[in-house]
């Protein structure tokens, strides 16, 4: 839509940086078209008549004297049935079909609908004509995609009675399905609605964390838990698993959605996703993951005025299906790069920077996009949360730079990865010691449905690790055969933990997830080791013994053999490892 005002025109241009003179009725982040071509942007500024305008394509070629045209809507993004499986770039446009529309390279200005209003959806009602309905009510179902159902929900803003609603059949996103009589007058409702990128859904209130968002990854379900509605991020320099990570997590997650933001990534890294993704079963449906899944897809060489703008995208469609009463995990990759268009943006506006140019309002901008995170009560009365992952990429691996000590602040949840363990193909490569889970306790009572001492069994670990590593600057200085029998036990466990418990292999079909009920079991297992190991080396049975016994050899290779479906297994491991140890000590005694 494009407004008839005044045209106004183009005076200055910086980048995606543009003033124009003639908006001064215009709204702040109004969006607007620049240029012959129709470029979109959003003003950002006003000063008197002069208007500054982020523009979300290439500017080149722009001139001053170029005219503006107002649309009188914000920047907005259409939810409906039709996003599922779909990739946009960052301002919502689907490049598949700008790709079909323009080739490989998309020309500037080319826009088409983000949903396809030519498609039928088979919309079964559930509201009854005539009852009082209020926003974010559900009047009926769509079946998005074979493993998704989409609730076609009443906009927040509207509330009334259902004055009329069709019957069950084919529509499609135009046709109105209902009419909702209000104070003001009649509203008609629809499949799709918009909604600004920049403003948060409403909801009734929020609830406590208490499930953990389970993905399969051992060393974060376990050691460093995300609760179900939580923030986390992943820290880690170049070439330490970040984005491998990422894509692990939204692959195997239980999230019911999963909106995945490659924010300034490199195009290999998310042609790999588009590769991928498809091939990759749901272990709950069956189904393609791709059928739960919505990819955003701003590369580096993409403007870089859309990299901003971009998880705003991702999270104000993560919390549309949150709304429907869905679990919505969202991937923001990485979080470094929108700080640094942040901070061109902010150059070319000649802005005051703050610590290493990056503007004042980072931590603000930071702030308001992990508060969108969160367990709810939706207005429809259901339960629906959004889980927040960022993964950050400080340069050179400082962890003392803004955008790192910045997002600390704002989440609980902390990975941090390790360039050594990197280099020596541990994945993933979380370190154990200088990672952080504040939601341990809020999960504990979830994880006591599979075994009651799991604190316990997490704690004992983690101090294991702890010992360690103070074990391993003696090590360093003198040896390890200096060491008595009952600290050369506590160094070998460590191993065991790092090897067998904490290393995953993403290739192998059996490691690659590991289910809550096969990681208590191999947890307690490897810790059976320790506890009946050190008294064996008590009584003065040597550790090479402990070592050499069958079981340690089976629990060694348990995590690549025994299935997650196979839980009584690795109960019958744990009792052949105590068999054989309490065998040995007696031998001793």
């Amino acid at each position: 839509m494009t407004l008839t005002h005044k045209i106004a025109r183009v005076i200055r241009i910086s980048g995606p940086i543009v003033d124009a003179r003639g908006l001064a009725d215009a709204e702040m982040y109004e969006v607007v078209e620049v240029g012959e071509e129709r470029l979109v942007g959003e003003l950002i500024r006003q000063v008197g008549d002069i208007a500054t305008i982020q523009v979300y394509e290439s500017t080149s070629g722009l001139k001053p004297g170029a005219p503006v045209f107002r649309t009188g809507m914000p920047l907005s993004v259409e939810l409906g049935p039709g996003l599922l499986g779909n990739i946009y770039d960052g301002v919502q446009r689907p490049l598949a079909e700008l790709r079909r529309m323009s080739g490989a390279f998309m020309r500037r200005g080319e826009k088409t609908e983000a949903l396809d209003s030519q498609k039928k959806w088979k919309f079964q009602p559930t509201a009854v004509r005539g009852g009082q309905v209020g926003g974010g009510d559900i009047i009926g179902t769509v079946q998005e995609t074979r493993a998704v159902e989409s609730r076609v929900l009443v906009p927040p803003e509207i509330s009334g009675r259902l004055t009329d609603i069709v019957e069950a059949g084919e529509y499609t996103i135009d046709d109105v399905i209902g009419t909702v009589e209000t104070d003001s007058g009649k509203k008609p409702l629809r499949l799709a609605q918009r909604w600004p990128v920049r403003t948060r859904r409403p909801w009734q209130k929020r609830l406590p964390l208490q499930e953990p968002l389970v993905t399969g990854l051992r060393v974060v379900d376990t050691f460093f838990p995300l609760a179900r509605g939580g923030t986390a991020a992943i820290p880690g320099g170049f070439g330490t698993g970040k984005t491998m990570t990422q894509h692990s997590l939204a692959k195997w997650c239980d999230a019911d959605i999963v909106i995945y933001v490659g924010c300034g990534e490199r195009g290999n890294e998310m042609t790999s996703v588009l590769l991928d993704f498809p091939q990759i079963l749901d272990p709950r449906s069956g189904r393609s993951v791709m059928e739960r899944t919505v990819l955003i897809a701003n590369t580096s060489n993409m403007p870089v005025a859309a990299r901003e703008v971009s998880i705003y995208t991702g999270i104000t469609i993560a919390e549309y299906y949150r709304d429907m009463g869905y679990s919505v995990a969202v991937m923001a990759d990485s979080t470094s790069r929108w700080a640094e268009a942040l901070r061109e943006l902010s150059a070319r506006l000649e802005e005051l920077p703050a610590e290493e140019g990056f503007p004042a309002y980072l931590p603000a901008r930071l702030a308001q996009f992990y508060e969108r995170a969160g367990r709810v009560q939706t207005l429809c009365g259901r339960e629906g949360s959004v889980s927040t992952i960022g993964a950050v990429s400080p340069p050179s691996g400082d962890f003392a730079e803004p955008v790192t000590q910045h997002t600390k602040r704002f989440i609980s949840c902390f990975w941090e990865l390790d360039s050594e363990l990197a280099s020596s193909r541990h994945y993933p490569s979380i370190h154990w010691l200088r990672s952080y889970s504040e939601y341990v306790n809020n999960v504990a009572a979830w994880w006591d449905q599979f075994d009651p001492e799991w604190n316990e069994l997490r704690s004992k670990a983690v101090g294991l690790l702890q010992r360690e590593d103070r074990l391993q600057q003696i090590v360093k200085l003198v040896g390890p055969d200096v060491l008595p029998e009952s600290q050369r036990l506590v160094l070998w466990v460590a191993e065991l933990l790092k090897n067998a418990f904490l290393q995953q292999n993403a290739f192998d079909p059996v490691d690659m997830y590991c289910s809550p009920e096969r990681q208590v079991g191999l947890l307690r297992a490897i810790l059976e080791v320790h506890d009946k190991g050190k008294d064996a080396v008590a009584k003065g049975a040597p550790l090479l013994k402990v070592r050499e016994l069958p079981a340690i050899e089976e629990l060694m290779r348990a995590k690549s053999v025994i299935a997650n479906e196979d839980t009584g297994a690795l109960h019958e491991l744990r009792l052949k490892i105590a068999t054989e140890l309490e065998a040995l000590e007696r031998s001793y005694r």
